[in-house]
């Protein structure tokens, strides 16, 4: 990255910081009528772990996209100042110096990714030893003793701290879908019987699908996670899909998601109450039963259209009347106090990360970083499709998080290490080749 650009995503990058901290500010006067006074922590926190982001990309990424920094650090610091938010309002379960913890640790967990993994094409070889990771972390929850059961489900292990081994395992299995797709892609693609208007793939090619599938309804099954299942057999599709090109494949998918979803709706009762929330939310019976999933999705969808077009403002909204107002229900949260118009900035900005990603995928030199590319850039989406979607009432509500916003570190660490993996892809495929490096550096030292 020459000197100018580098210049360029530094100034981005405090410009978002800046909007964080503005944003602090609006809470405080939104309140009370005056600054918070730990507004200058919060902001030297931020902006300083930034810096040190900043400072590892530009030594070990110089030629890294430059806006996917800076907009990670905008929602995530948006988040901070919710939940601090939130805190103030007496959430007794939401702390916003905990979550700034957090956003430093996966800092950490950025700069140690990008510092440690030189090439990201080494990731190629280790393709099935992900796999057994990210089905081994996947199981972990079930384990006696470590296994953790809260809210319901089943997804937390417990080793002196809490944490979710599934968000660690979406990065393996996308890993692991990369580097099987791309050498199995050419067997994929064979086109056997045409029905209608599309070619079906031949029978004994279903096979990866199906153990997909399966992983999936096991993951829903033992650990009663709905959004975890949904998430993986989601992006194996749309990973499938890029690899192949083939339409018969996302067809396959959506029959066996649909066929799976109806078959564990009849037969688990979890399920069952998640699609019956969804279906009949209004419903007084579902409502009046305090803290259930009906009365978390009403209460939500009133913050949202009491915020209407441009909300009651940072400060003065209701946010305690949502249960889990700081985790799985932020979104509508934010709704309250900025209203549709500070809802649809946020998505804009998951939009333009998402899109970057993609176009890391697209300028990438070899089949595996542009599968695994796109694998992340969509998983990122994925994840913030299904969580908008739940607590809008779209989808049924599936428990995950809003990416680097909800309270929590497991989600939050994973992500980190997500758009770090970004970074790196970005950084190779716009890398020039070295004698274009060596003549730009001459250029600027005979300019001097």
């Amino acid at each position: 990255m020459t000197a100018k650009r580098r210049g360029a995503q530094l100034g981005m990058l405090a410009f978002a910081v800046l909007i964080v901290m503005g944003a602090y500010a609006s809470v405080g006067l939104g309140i009370n009528d005056k600054i918070p006074s730990g507004m200058l922590g919060y902001g030297l926190g931020l902006g300083g772990l930034m810096l040190a982001a900043y400072l590892v990309l530009a030594k070990f990424a110089p030629w890294a996209d430059p806006l996917l920094l800076p907009l990670v650090t905008l929602v995530n610091g948006i988040g901070l100042v919710m939940i601090y938010r939130i805190e103030l309002a007496g959430a007794k379960d939401a702390s916003a110096a905990s979550q700034l913890m957090w956003t430093a640790l996966g800092v950490v967990m950025f700069s140690a990714t990008l510092i440690v993994l030189k090439d990201h094409r080494a990731l190629q070889r280790l393709t099935y030893t992900a796999g057994f990771v990210g089905v081994g972390l996947l199981i972990l929850p079930l384990l006696p003793f470590i296994g953790t059961e809260i809210n319901g489900s089943r997804i937390w292990i417990n080793v002196g701290f809490s944490i979710q081994p599934g968000e660690f395992a979406k990065l393996a299995l996308v890993v692991f879908f990369a580097g099987y797709l791309v050498a199995k892609r050419d067997v994929l693609a064979l086109a056997g019987r045409r029905l209608l208007f599309i070619d079906l793939p031949r029978a004994r090619d279903l096979g990866p699908v199906l153990i997909t599938w399966g992983v999936s309804i096991a993951v829903l099954v033992g650990e009663k996670d709905l959004g975890t299942s949904l998430l993986l057999f989601g992006t194996f599709i749309a990973m499938l899909y890029i690899a192949t090109q083939r339409t018969s494949w996302v067809l396959i998918g959506l029959l066996l998601f649909v066929g799976g979803a109806v078959l564990a709706g009849q037969v688990f009762s979890h399920v069952e109450a998640r699609f019956d929330g969804w279906l009949h939310a209004s419903s007084n019976d579902l409502y009046y039963r305090q803290f259930g999933s009906s009365y978390q999705l009403m209460q939500g969808l009133f913050s949202i259209g009491s915020g209407g077009i441009l909300g009651s403002g940072l400060g003065k909204g209701h946010p305690t009347l949502i249960p889990f107002s700081f985790s799985d229900f932020i979104f509508d949260t934010l709704g309250e106090e900025l209203g549709l118009t500070g809802l649809m900035a946020i998505l804009m900005v998951y939009a333009l990360i998402v899109q970057r990603g993609l176009r890391t995928s697209l300028a990438a030199r070899d089949p595996f970083s542009k599968l695994l590319a796109a694998g992340f850039s969509f998983l990122l989406a994925w994840q913030v499709f299904i969580i908008v979607g739940g607590v809008t009432r779209l989808i049924p509500l599936t428990g995950l998080v809003t990416p680097f916003m909800s309270a929590g570190g497991s989600a939050l660490l994973a992500n980190w290490i997500l758009i770090a993996l970004l970074v790196r892809m970005s950084d190779a495929a716009r890398r020039p080749p070295p004698q274009a490096i060596q003549d730009e550096g001459l250029t600027q030292v005979m300019q001097r």
